[in-house]
């Protein structure tokens, strides 16, 4: 009689308790999974956006566009940017920058020879720009609406390239002054070989740059370090 009467009491006080627990275990890990789901499709559709707005520009990228080239209905979009379209670019331009620095401003931060250095940004300038077929977003939203909306990520992106080169050169050895001249000419360069590319509908302008700046930019360095290490050695 004691053993049934406790099992009843046992029943009645712990079993709601642990469906209870149960359910709410539940509830957090749909939520959790959805959250996850969720951050990994605004990350996969931030990706898409960077060939609609490529293509189009920013004042092109409609959101019927944006939204066939996303596979997200517009209410998908504004779920994932709920301020439009200019939330859309701003999260392209984070995703571009993440890239950025992770395949030209590190290898140009990493320790080695300068040549290497380069060499290492300019392969990853190739795969990005698909041997300068691909537009340069940064280029895109330099103009017309997006200059005055997306000004400030542009300025901090190519101010951090030249930046990077030009401590590779300073490293390398050239002044300050001659280390920035040769930076801004580089990316310059690059930019001008990208619309050349395009309008040409040739790969040759961009392959070819990409392939003379090691030279251009460390020009008479590496002679007059190889120099000055043969002087001391012969000292």
């Amino acid at each position: 009689m004691f053993f049934g009467v406790f099992w009843i009491f046992v029943c009645l006080t712990y079993v709601p308790n642990i469906r209870y627990i149960t359910t709410v275990l539940n509830i957090r890990y749909n939520v959790n999974r959805l959250n996850k789901n969720n951050l990994m499709d605004k990350i996969e559709a931030s990706r898409r956006l960077v060939n609609v707005f490529r293509q189009y520009g920013y004042e092109g990228a409609t959101l019927s566009r944006i939204s066939q080239a996303t596979g997200l209905g517009k209410a998908s979009l504004y779920h994932h940017f709920p301020n439009g379209k200019q939330e859309m670019a701003e999260a392209v331009l984070e995703y571009v920058s993440q890239w950025f620095h992770a395949a030209i401003l590190e290898p140009l931060r990493h320790p080695g020879e300068p040549r290497k250095r380069i060499q290492a940004m300019n392969e990853s300038l190739k795969q990005f720009y698909n041997c300068g077929r691909d537009a340069c977003l940064l280029a895109i939203f330099s103009l017309g609406e997006s200059n005055d909306l997306f000004h400030q990520q542009v300025n901090q992106m190519l101010s951090a390239w030249i930046d990077g080169l030009v401590q590779v050169l300073e490293e390398a050895g050239l002044p300050t002054t001659q280390a920035r001249q040769r930076a801004e000419d580089a990316v310059m360069q690059v930019q001008g070989a990208l619309v050349l590319t395009r309008g040409l509908k040739s790969t040759a302008p961009f392959e070819r740059i990409l392939e003379q700046l090691p030279e251009q930019l460390l020009q008479k360095v590496e002679v007059y370090n190889r120099n000055s290490h043969f002087a001391q050695t012969q000292g």
